[in-house]
């Protein structure tokens, strides 16, 4: 068995059992909206067009813009922002059955049941609900598994589940975890399927055993998939070949440790995780978050730790557009962190990790571009190619307005394909990151920036409100401050997307390359 195929095992019960407490909260919450709602508005054709149209609506939402949506509305991140959008997803299919279901049932039966004196409440529930059963059950078996599907969407928002095995496995062209949580969440949905329809066979066959066997067979899956969440068993780090995972002598709190979505973030929240772990700390990994999230997450203690950069926090957080040198840019940025949200800047990582513009070499040389200038001039014939952030990005706006670029077309990509992009000439260039490893290894040219419209972007360790109290959590975590050159930095991000390491076992080995490695 490889080290990657058992890290993604090692990280089976985690993944799985939030997945499933997501989707099991969702659906029950969306099955106590539903069936009262439907039965309130199955006797209105108004009430019944009006709320069956909102509930349309909310499904035409993009689900990953729909959960984005609900962390600036709930003020939070995590459970939820994920189990808000999710509940809101699994109300049409059981509304719009349940509303069928029971405007379908056979007025004859209705009236006999009335004709022997059965109140509104008990021709409702002796005589509608169980014969409309089969139906709504038929919408709680679709809501159900397009909840499994839509919940490895959550991962963007910190709500842990297996689409973290999707987004990491994306980013990190790890295709063994893209794998596990495709196959994982496919196996779910059929599992979860099958057995409700169990359930809705015996309700149209009036079969009490059926439905009994349906039911213990759907609690002892769900039993056994909420165990790891409800006893709060989170994995640490898998150990590698012959190394057993650190287990402190005297545990400390449990540390929340984020990351945003490329190979370098996995990489450095994993080595920090692996520092705290040889300091006694249990950590917990949030990964894959957007920029905003992660830093309001952080600003709100709901992360302890973070890697940023000061130009990101200086342009789109600080709303800044003057470039300043590192030094001053670093002091502003530590000032404005602590006075405004009680996050302290730790240290420099010891590297920068800047945005760039990018082109295959021959390619450059072909054009005669060896600089954003000389870029500008060919601008219109070209495309470019950035991640999902960049074009909103107030760099963006700060470099198209000082080089004047209008681009023939702007292409959005996964930053997992942003570089075969370029290199498989689907667009002319790309905005590459300065430490990555792929730069030198795709042998493309970054072109020169001469009017410094970006920022510099060195890599700082943060910590939220309380984690900077925490003096014990401060000097586990200073040996990481100015460690890191930026030439190491490359190497590491290498070894996952050049080489093919997983960010454990390259975390692993950068742990080695500096010494930490060694329990204190």
């Amino acid at each position: 068995m490889s080290e990657n195929f058992r890290e993604q095992l090692h990280h089976l019960p985690d993944y799985l059992g939030h997945h499933i407490e997501l989707t099991v909260i969702a659906v029950t919450v969306g099955i106590a909206i539903s069936l009262p709602l439907a039965v309130w508005v199955a006797r209105c054709k108004l009430a019944r067009a009006v709320t069956l149209t909102v509930a349309g609506v909310i499904q035409t939402i993009p689900a990953l813009a729909l959960l984005a949506l609900m962390v600036p509305l709930l003020g939070t991140f995590g459970l939820w922002p994920a189990l808000t959008a999710l509940v809101l997803y699994s109300v049409l299919p059981i509304l719009r059955n349940t509303v069928t279901g029971l405007n379908e049932v056979d007025p004859d039966a209705v009236e006999a049941a009335r004709g022997i004196g059965m109140t509104g409440v008990q021709v409702l529930m002796k005589v509608q609900l169980p014969l409309a059963a089969p139906v709504i059950i038929a919408g709680i078996r679709t809501a159900t598994v397009w909840t499994v599907g839509m919940a490895t969407l959550s991962t963007p928002v910190g709500q842990t589940s297996l689409g973290n095995y999707i987004f990491s496995g994306l980013q990190t062209r790890n295709w063994t975890a893209v794998l596990f949580g495709c196959v994982a969440a496919a196996m779910l949905a059929i599992v979860l399927e099958f057995l409700i329809g169990v359930l809705e066979t015996s309700a149209r066959k009036h079969s009490r055993p059926r439905a009994v066997a349906g039911v213990a067979a759907l609690a002892i899956v769900l039993a056994g998939g909420l165990a790891v969440p409800a006893l709060g068993l989170r994995p640490g780090p898998a150990a590698g070949p012959g190394q057993a995972s650190p287990v402190p002598a005297s545990p400390r709190r449990l540390v929340h440790v984020g990351s945003k979505p490329f190979t370098e973030q996995y990489v450095l929240a994993r080595l920090i995780a692996d520092q705290l772990g040889r300091h006694g700390f249990q950590v917990q990994l949030a990964e894959s978050l957007g920029s905003t999230i992660a830093f309001d997450a952080l600003c709100n203690d709901d992360l302890d730790v973070l890697i940023d950069y000061t130009g990101t926090i200086w342009a789109n957080y600080m709303k800044r557009s003057q470039t300043l040198s590192a030094a001053l840019m670093m002091a502003q940025v530590a000032f404005w962190l602590a006075s405004n949200h009680q996050v302290q800047l730790l240290g420099p990582v010891g590297f920068e990790n800047a945005y760039c513009l990018a082109m295959r070499r021959d390619r450059a040389a072909q054009l005669g571009i060896g600089s954003i200038d000389e870029l500008a001039r060919q601008a219109d014939r070209l495309k470019i190619g950035s991640d999902y952030e960049f074009f909103n990005r107030p760099e963006w706006f700060k470099l198209r307005d000082t080089y004047a670029l209008r681009f023939d077309r702007q292409v959005t990509l996964d930053p997992t394909f942003m570089y075969p992009a370029v290199v498989d000439g689907q667009v002319d260039l790309i905005t590459a990151y300065s430490s990555d490893g792929r730069i030198a290894a795709f042998d493309l040219a970054v072109l020169e920036d001469r009017h410094r419209a970006f920022p510099p972007y060195d890599a700082v360790l943060l910590l939220g409100p309380a984690a900077g109290q925490d003096r014990d959590l401060v000097a586990a975590l200073e040996p990481l401050v100015g460690v890191i050159d930026v030439g190491t930095m490359r190497l590491a991000n290498q070894w996952v997307d050049v080489d093919g390491l997983t960010p454990t076992a390259a975390a692993r080995r950068l742990a080695e390359w500096l010494k930490l490695a060694v329990d204190k």
